[in-house]
């Protein structure tokens, strides 16, 4: 569904507005007032109820004229835009962003990337800095670390950039990720998890409201903020790898359900990689749960004050319930208002 917007209103593009970060920076932005207009082929999705105030434009992120005409008028415009089950990263990726970058050029839009640790080697391991070297081992990697050099490039002659970087993001709104696909499995009632990490191995998350909202209030900064700006989230630091299921257990113990902790099949991926694309990714990435990666995010604390921080009980609770992971709760991708208020941001401005 399209709507007006008044000549005053601050308007962002968002690109990857159906996929997780994307639909929640969108949802986030809305909230703090402004017109949101999105782009996918076909329109508007069907049966999206969170999507409905989202201005809706039929186009491709691969067609450079469907990108200016969706960024006409535009201040922000969040690239979070990705090919699908991690096909054609090599053909589509790069040129994607080219698209969002002749936009930001022709109309003087803040470009606003969500950032991922495969740019970065072991060797920044395993506190990582925002200023760290960039010196991927990886396929995605060096394609990710391209994408943010080009954008450094672009920087210099005039086209700003803010890149936000955290952990696996969980949330009530994605089933992309490693929590949805991995941990439980959304639509059934958890009484089994599935833990991914090697033995005794911290791993870092990232609830996605939060890194939402943290996106927003620093577009909201975005003419005081370097014209290259680099923050890192410190998300929920599972120290040991197992105090993710431990909150998964506490909170369905809450709802009478007893919880089950298993090792997560990674045989069945090396199994099936050969055939599987997902999979074979998947495969690809397993370094980063072998051993500790933890962000500083001591920049974006010193720029927001704080870091936007949901107790992680809470945001497990509201995970599992839009997930349909809660026993009698609605099917998988729904959520009440209630719980949606019970997850509301809290804002911590400590390390975490």
């Amino acid at each position: 569904m399209a709507h007006g917007s008044p000549h005053n209103v601050s308007r962002a593009l968002v690109l990857g507005a159906t996929g997780g970060i994307g639909g929640e920076v969108a949802r986030q932005l809305l909230a703090a007032g402004w017109h949101v207009r999105a782009m996918r082929r076909g329109g508007a999705p069907h049966a999206v109820a969170s999507h409905v105030d989202i201005e809706w434009l039929d186009g491709d992120a691969m067609q450079t004229s469907d990108v200016l005409a969706a960024a006409r008028d535009c201040e922000v415009i969040v690239h979070a835009v990705n090919p699908p089950g991690y096909r054609h990263w090599d053909t589509q990726v790069l040129p994607m962003l080219e698209n969002t970058l002749t936009a930001a050029t022709m109309y003087g839009a803040t470009i606003v990337l969500p950032g991922t640790v495969y740019n970065y080697g072991p060797e920044t391991f395993p506190v990582l800095r925002d200023d760290a070297p960039q010196r991927p081992r990886t396929r995605k990697g060096r394609i990710r670390a391209t994408m943010e050099a080009r954008l450094h490039d672009a920087s210099r002659n005039g086209v700003r950039t803010i890149i936000v970087r955290a952990g696996d993001f969980f949330g009530p709104q994605t089933r992309n990720s490693w929590f949805a696909q991995g941990l439980v499995k959304p639509g059934r009632t958890t009484r089994v998890v599935r833990v991914p990490n090697a033995r005794g191995v911290g791993h870092q998350w990232s609830y996605l409201p939060d890194v939402g909202r943290a996106m927003v209030m620093l577009i909201e900064r975005r003419r005081s903020l370097d014209a290259f700006a680099n923050f890192h989230m410190a998300g929920h630091w599972d120290a040991d790898g197992t105090g993710m299921a431990a909150a998964i257990t506490r909170v369905m113990a809450r709802h009478g359900v007893d919880v089950k902790t298993r090792r997560f099949p990674w045989w069945l991926v090396w199994a099936a990689s050969p055939f599987v694309t997902t999979l074979r990714e998947l495969r690809e990435m397993r370094y980063l749960w072998k051993q500790p990666v933890r962000m500083d995010n001591t920049a974006l604390v010193a720029t927001l004050g704080l870091e936007p921080h949901t107790p992680l009980d809470v945001a497990i609770g509201a995970t599992l319930d839009g997930l349909g992971c809660l026993p009698g709760g609605p099917p998988a991708g729904q959520i009440s208002q209630r719980d949606r208020d019970r997850a509301g941001v809290r804002c911590a401005g400590q390390r975490q």
